[in-house]
């Protein structure tokens, strides 16, 4: 994995990503969080955006899950993080302009998720 030197546009290529992801998962979440090291001014990272959805109840993940399905996300589960479930970009016959352009890790965590806490 190549580290890059900090890329001005990552904050705008999360708020691309955001933008299409509030749409689908409208009303289901509490918010959107650009996470790891390109949400770090001036930090050297790989050139990958990393995103947590953050949701206020347990019951609320299949929601969002089948939400995502909807465009070409698939749920792949916690991965040994407990309360940090992954999701996948599937590659289906239609590119998405902005969720298939834009290299990202995606995931769900719940707002009590000791996860989403640790990367405070």
């Amino acid at each position: 994995m190549l580290i890059h030197p900090y890329n001005q546009e990552w904050p705008s290529r999360f708020d691309e990503i955001e933008a299409e992801l509030l749409d689908v998962l409208d009303g289901l979440v509490l918010r959107i969080e650009h996470v790891g090291s390109t949400s770090v001014p001036d930090l050297a990272a790989k050139d990958i955006i990393d995103i947590d959805i953050v949701y206020d109840r347990e019951a609320s993940l299949l929601d969002i899950v089948e939400a995502l399905a909807t465009v070409g996300y698939k749920h792949i589960g916690e991965h040994g993080i407990p309360l940090r479930d992954a999701f996948k970009r599937l590659l289906l016959p239609e590119v998405h302009p902005v969720l298939d352009r834009i290299t990202h890790h995606l995931y769900a965590c719940p707002a009590h998720s000791p996860e989403l806490k640790r990367q405070e």
